[in-house]
């Protein structure tokens, strides 16, 4: 029987789950779950936490895959062998665009492919695009639940601080390769910056699964660069109701 290594699961703990919600943080893990269902955790190892999550459609797995590329395709790569079919990103970001209001949450369609994990597993040319029946669902879900919510292009960065042109660092020095480039994806209609969409949808297509991302927006950097604390629980409590949604509508989905 395998045993994934790094997540500490087998195959046993998730036998019949086909769906698995990524979060970054490990905190995030039993709040997405809960909305969901029922909360069974399996198992906590270095940044990757996991619950099994029970409601009336089904069960679903919530990992969460820490920050960045390398480390979620790690959580990607051993959930795939695991028996996972379908993945969510549910994370957190900056929006880049003017008319993203702090709190509305972004679907991602494709990724810039900044994240540099992905370039292990397919050339550049290689497009980071989503499955749209995941994208339909996730949609499905933000209207259900209220929730403001824009599609389009992402833009996952390896680095937190210069990838995302940001000078408020040790240093305040960004390589010219990175300065002027937050415009230039705006000009270019990216709505947002996070660490790992890409990575998720390059792993998930050369696989031949299926993967979708939910970001929620807690900092608009066309006005400011601070996170209010209390933007976080909000932006939290919608991402946790929409991923759930969509997860009912992938279970019903899967036994149709």
């Amino acid at each position: 029987m395998y045993r994934a290594y790094h997540l500490a699961l087998t195959e046993k703990d998730v036998e019949g789950v086909r769906l698995a919600l990524l979060p970054g943080a490990p905190e995030r893990v039993e709040v997405l779950a809960r909305a969901f269902g029922e909360v069974r955790i399996l198992a906590v190892h270095r940044e990757f936490k996991s619950a099994l999550a029970i409601g009336e459609e089904g069960e679903i797995l919530v990992v969460s895959t820490g920050i960045g590329g390398p480390s979620l395709s790690i959580a990607v790569e051993e959930l795939a062998r695991l028996g996972i079919q379908w993945f969510i990103r549910v994370g957190t970001c900056g929006a880049i665009q003017p008319d993203i209001a702090v709190g509305d949450l972004v679907v991602s369609e494709g990724a810039v492919r900044l994240d540099g994990a992905s370039l292990h597993y397919a050339p550049v040319e290689y497009p980071a695009v989503s499955d749209w029946r995941t994208v339909v669902f996730l949609q499905e879900a933000c209207e259900e639940a209220g929730v403001p919510y824009h599609l389009g292009i992402t833009c996952s960065s390896a680095t937190f601080y210069p990838g995302q042109e940001r000078y408020d660092t040790f240093s305040r020095y960004v390589l010219r390769s990175f300065q002027g480039s937050l415009r230039e994806w705006q000009a270019l209609r990216v709505l947002n910056y996070e660490m790992e969409v890409a990575t998720l949808f390059v792993l998930a297509r050369v696989f031949g699964l299926r993967a979708g991302a939910v970001c929620g927006v807690l900092v608009n950097r066309t006005k400011d660069e601070r996170v209010a604390e209390e933007v976080v629980a909000d932006v939290e409590a919608r991402l946790a109701r929409v991923s759930a949604l969509a997860a009912r509508r992938i279970l019903r989905f899967l036994k149709s």
